[in-house]
């Protein structure tokens, strides 16, 4: 199989898991957002230590650790995902899992936003109509939930800002993730021995299949991960762009179809406006990158 389908059905694997977490996490409770969330931790820095020890990448760990600036940008990204994925799990089990999509949907755009104000990137002019629409989406959306979209906010600023922090750092992603977790870890470690000592724990308190599945979040923390990196190493950015938003757009279906979560009018045009500033940022990126890679190959020629 050629290396650029094989990324392709690897990236398409990854976020297909991902948009299919709603289903997942439910299985957890009566477990609380926050204790569900401790044991992805652990298990998922268990996890990601035998990985780097079977990829033989403990060199590159130790980098990571004896860097100042890498550990500092990759600690802030330990704590804005460890929000992330808190926010996440408690708006799949409290009954937003469509709230949660629209973060995912507004993640690209909220990115190059945090591109503009924090690394002071210029936008295009389609680029600023896009960010426009959006946030007139965001205003329906607000008068419509009467209240702001504070889940999806939250997963939006909080996602961007951990791919901000990456980005910075420029490290590989098996290792990073590795560290990012081993730094929650034992923050998590006495969370989980608290609820145990006070009774509140609700890890083996509910069948051998219940406890199963919370040793399972490691894995299922690191199978996307691992897709997806065996995918950008083998797709364009258009490409893996585009799949992104298969998690969402699986997210949504489910919300509405699996959950039946309400969708008055007021909300349907929310996120009709979402989706057109997607569509147009989307369209605008793909030609301007062909544009770039026109004026590459003429540059080429012409020398």
């Amino acid at each position: 199989m050629p290396d650029a389908r094989r990324g392709f059905l690897l990236g398409v694997a990854a976020y297909v898991m991902w948009g299919l977490f709603p289903l997942y996490w439910p299985l957890l409770e009566p477990a609380g957002a926050f204790e569900i969330l401790a044991h992805r931790v652990l298990w998922s820095c268990l996890t990601m230590v035998v990985l780097v020890l079977l990829l033989r990448r403990a060199s590159r760990l130790a980098r990571i650790w004896r860097d100042r600036r890498v550990r500092l940008l990759l600690t802030v990204a330990a704590v804005v995902i460890s929000v992330n994925w808190a926010t996440y799990i408690w708006g799949v089990n409290n009954g937003r899992v469509v709230e949660t999509s629209l973060g995912y949907f507004i993640n690209p755009l909220v990115t190059v936003l945090m591109g503009v104000l924090i690394l002071h990137e210029r936008l295009r002019p389609l680029q600023w109509v896009a960010l426009g629409i959006a946030t007139g989406a965001v205003v329906v959306l607000t008068l419509d939930y009467g209240r702001l979209p504070y889940v999806a906010l939250v997963l939006a600023l909080s996602f961007g800002s951990y791919g901000l922090c990456k980005k910075t750092a420029n490290v590989g992603a098996t290792e990073s993730l590795t560290f990012e977790t081993a730094v929650i870890a034992p923050f998590a470690l006495a969370y989980v021995l608290w609820l145990g000592a006070t009774g509140a724990s609700n890890f083996g308190n509910h069948g051998a299949g219940h406890t199963l599945l919370f040793l399972t979040t490691g894995v299922v923390t690191a199978i996307p991960l691992i897709c997806f990196g065996a995918a950008a190493t083998r797709v364009s950015m258009v490409t893996l762009g585009l799949l992104q938003y298969l998690a969402p757009i699986l997210q949504f279906a489910l919300g509405v179809f699996w959950y039946h979560e309400d969708m008055p009018a007021g909300r349907w045009i929310g996120f009709v406006l979402v989706w057109i500033a997607l569509v147009m940022f989307t369209v605008e990126a793909v030609n301007h990158r062909r544009r770039q890679l026109r004026l590459a190959v003429e540059a080429t020629t012409a020398a």
